[in-house]
């Protein structure tokens, strides 16, 4: 049975969870047109494009992360209609930078947990073709394991406006809904985008 999140007029909704959790590959699949989809991927792939073939990704990593959180606040700032976002979002810090995000731009702030095991995680690591350095990565398990057991109590992170825990055959049933009555244009300008 199909799940369905009708997005607000001004959500900024955030797919979280662990590196390989499975959170762009359900970003690919829910259709949320008009809505804009902002992945870290998309940065990536432009900022690969331009550097030297066989870069190691770990040496523009860091502005990769950047450009990614400018465009969400761009897209925050200047677009009418509901926002989707893939984070992590495992870091304290990174929670509150987006709580602060929504309550400068008066955005609702949702979260959207893909709660998957550390093994699965690392299998879609693998699957992608990119994994994480193992102690970062059991860094992540550590801030994703505290995170988890919050949204299990049902305690929404501090400037959230809800949270929402989905395992990954609730997300293989997940469609997201744009609101029906707003009209979100569908292509940006590239000073918006880029």
């Amino acid at each position: 049975m199909t799940t369905t999140i009708r997005l607000g007029h001004r959500d900024l909704l955030v797919v979280c969870g662990l590196p390989g959790a499975g959170k762009t590959t359900l970003l690919r699949r829910v259709h949320v047109d008009p809505v804009p989809v902002l992945d870290s991927d998309q940065v990536r792939h432009r900022l690969g494009a331009l550097l030297p073939a066989r870069t190691p990704y770990r040496w523009y990593r860091p502005l990769v992360h950047a450009w990614h959180r400018a465009r969400i606040l761009r897209h925050a700032v200047l677009i009418r209609g509901p926002v989707v976002v893939h984070e992590p979002s495992t870091r304290a810090t990174t929670r509150a930078l987006l709580a602060l995000v929504g309550l400068l731009t008066g955005r609702p702030v949702r979260m959207l947990w893909l709660d998957v095991s550390p093994e699965q995680a690392l299998a879609g690591q693998h699957q992608r073709g990119r994994t994480v350095r193992p102690r970062s990565f059991a860094r992540h398990v550590r801030r994703a394991q505290r995170v988890r057991a919050a949204l299990l109590a049902d305690r929404v992170p501090r400037g959230w406006r809800s949270a929402r825990l989905l395992s990954r055959q609730g997300a293989d049933r997940l469609h997201l809904a744009p609101p029906a009555d707003v009209a979100v244009p569908a292509q940006l300008p590239s000073w918006v985008t880029h």
